[in-house]
């Protein structure tokens, strides 16, 4: 896991870059595999400095995802998802693993493909009603990857300050995560609208692979 927390810039994530370039079934349950400020001080668990190419692996590999999410070229992201332990999808800050959909490769390859079939993917804040749709609407509507060009990117730590309980670390005690940030749009809302997007990655075989695709957004 890296150890230390870094703030990155945008225009320094862009240097790192040119390293690399009838009724629809509602499914409910199931699909689950067995298996505040930007802050740039250590953990006081974490002793070791991580190496210039481990930042940059990480990064790389994020943004290449947030892209492929943020251009609805989804499938590409499929050889990211971890081999054995798949890929959590969370709603909110507050991973629920009882309840989040967590789904192999080939599931989400499936998935992608049958758009018909709907999955039940947690409660909306606020109102309470549950949030159902296929996959594809959801990496759409819900991650809306594309929010997140040209915002802050963290490693390890968040720059999202809401009133959502974030348990990231508590359940993914030896991970590492690339957080993506906006601040918000529109004035009116004081920066209430603020988003982030947090993508989850463990080693498997000396390889990174992507664990979890974490939303989290203002809540009441």
């Amino acid at each position: 896991m890296i150890s230390s927390r870094f703030n990155l810039s945008y225009p320094c994530l862009k240097s790192l870059l040119t390293v690399a370039l009838f009724v629809p079934l509602v499914v409910t349950s199931g699909c689950q595999l067995s298996a505040e400020s930007n802050a740039t001080t250590q953990s006081p668990n974490n002793t070791s400095t991580p190496s210039d190419m481990s930042q940059q692996t990480l990064i790389q590999q994020a943004m290449r995802i947030q892209r492929a999410l943020a251009n609805n070229a989804y499938t590409r992201i499929t050889d990211d998802i971890h081999p054995t332990r798949g890929v959590r999808f969370s709603m909110y800050a507050y991973i629920q693993p009882e309840s989040d959909k967590v789904f192999s490769r080939d599931q989400y390859a499936q998935y992608l493909d049958e758009s018909n079939i709907r999955f039940t993917w947690g409660q909306k804040d606020g109102t309470g009603e549950l949030y159902v749709t296929p996959l594809p609407d959801y990496l759409k509507n819900w991650v809306k990857a594309d929010y997140y060009y040209n915002q802050s990117t963290t490693i390890n730590s968040s720059a999202a300050v809401g009133n959502s309980i974030n348990n990231l670390h508590q359940i993914y005690q030896n991970s590492d995560y690339v957080e993506f940030y906006n601040p918000g749009v529109n004035p009116d809302y004081g920066g209430l609208d603020w988003r982030a997007l947090r993508l989850v990655f463990d080693e498997y075989q000396g390889k990174r692979y992507l664990v979890a695709i974490i939303s989290d957004k203002w809540t009441t």
